[in-house]
């Protein structure tokens, strides 16, 4: 069972536990529930990732530039430290790729439609189209050019930030043992040596 079919499945639990607790449920399964809910909001940022596409194909854009001198070299394994979505977070990552950009969280409202993605990380500099020489401020409006989620690809988006860094593309293991290959994008400080 693929990972979006998982969370799917998951949010339907959880409403339904939480519809049985309304009524009258056992008080204890209310509270793990509560627990775990809230442990999803604080794992993802309090945004909804069950689009994301947490595998991708490996290609990059063809302007992008590899890092001459990473923290993370290509074939390191190093410690995801901040997690995109649940069963990330201290997982470990091989690196495929590591690459000098610009990046940027940012919000935007799904091609399908659907609730608004807020502080959505990471986009790179080279995934906006026809993006400036220089680097967008908080604010700007985006085209994007990626598919890092559902919907996502061909949106306006806003910059909620920008930071200068080194960007990796990691495979790695979630805690569920479903494994996740060439990961767009985790950021130098999302990462630490083991």
């Amino acid at each position: 069972m693929n990972l979006h079919k998982k969370l799917a499945m998951m949010t339907i639990a959880l409403s339904l536990s939480g519809l049985l607790a309304a009524c009258g449920g056992d008080e204890e399964a209310t509270s793990n529930e509560t627990d775990m809910g809230e442990q999803m909001e604080e794992t993802m940022d309090g945004t909804d990732h069950s689009g994301m596409d947490m595998s991708g194909s490996g290609d990059v854009p063809g302007d992008l530039t590899a890092a001459e001198d990473p923290e993370h070299a290509v074939g390191d394994t190093a410690i995801i430290t901040e997690a995109h979505m649940p069963g990330m977070e201290g997982a470990e990552a091989t690196i495929v790729g590591a690459y000098d950009t610009f990046v940027y969280s940012i919000s935007y409202d799904p091609m399908q439609g659907g609730e608004r993605v807020d502080d959505h990380k990471w986009i790179i500099h080279e995934e906006i189209e026809d993006a400036t020489a220089s680097p967008y401020k908080i604010g700007d409006e985006v085209d994007v050019e990626a598919e890092h989620m559902e919907g996502m690809d061909g949106t306006t988006a806003t910059i909620d930030s920008v930071e200068e860094t080194t960007v990796y593309m990691i495979d790695f293991t979630l805690e569920s043992g479903e494994k996740v290959t060439n990961h767009k994008w985790v950021t130098e400080d999302e990462l630490s040596a083991q």
